[in-house]
C-alpha cells in the first residue's frame, strides 16, 4: 500500500515527486527547505531556514497524522558545514525521547541556493 501525502502548510513539490509517501507503517517525508508556504520565497539566513524546514516537515507529518515523535531517521544536507552548530541546535530543539538516527553531510548545492535540507523517515503504525 502506497498513499501520497500532501499539505497545503508545507511547499508545493518543486518537480515531479510528492512532499511524502506512506508506505505500509512508515511514512517517506521528500528533502525540504527553507521555502515559506505561504510567499514561495526562500528564508533569510540558515538559522530562519533550518526554523522553517522543520516548520514545513512538521506539516507534512501532521498530514500523515504523526509528528516528530514518530521520526526513527533524518539525513541533514548542509551546503556549507561551517553551519553545522546553527542547524544543530535548532533540529535538537524539536526532538525529545529517543532521537532519530540521523546523517548529515555537505552538498555543493541545494534547490533555489538553500543552505540546509532535512529529509525524514517516520515509523507510525496504526496512525491515519
Amino acid at each position: 500500500m502506497r498513499e501520497s501525502i500532501s499539505s497545503p502548510a508545507a511547499p508545493a513539490a518543486l518537480g515531479p515527486y510528492s512532499q511524502a509517501i506512506r508506505a505500509g507503517d512508515f511514512i517517506f517525508c521528500s528533502g525540504q527547505t527553507g521555502l515559506d508556504p505561504a510567499t514561495g520565497i526562500l528564508r533569510e539566513g540558515v538559522a530562519a531556514q533550518a526554523e522553517q524546514v522543520l516548520d514545513n516537515l512538521a506539516a507534512v507529518l501532521a498530514a500523515a497524522g504523526a509528528s516528530f515523535a514518530d521520526v526513527v531517521k533524518t539525513t541533514i544536507f548542509l551546503t556549507n558545514m561551517a553551519d553545522f552548530q546553527t542547524v544543530n541546535g535548532i533540529y535538537g530543539k524539536r526532538f525529545t525521547g529517543a532521537l532519530p538516527a540521523r546523517s548529515t553531510v555537505q552538498v555543493a548545492a541545494l534547490p533555489k541556493n538553500g543552505q540546509v535540507e532535512i529529509e525524514m523517515i517516520a515509523y507510525a503504525p496504526g496512525k491515519v
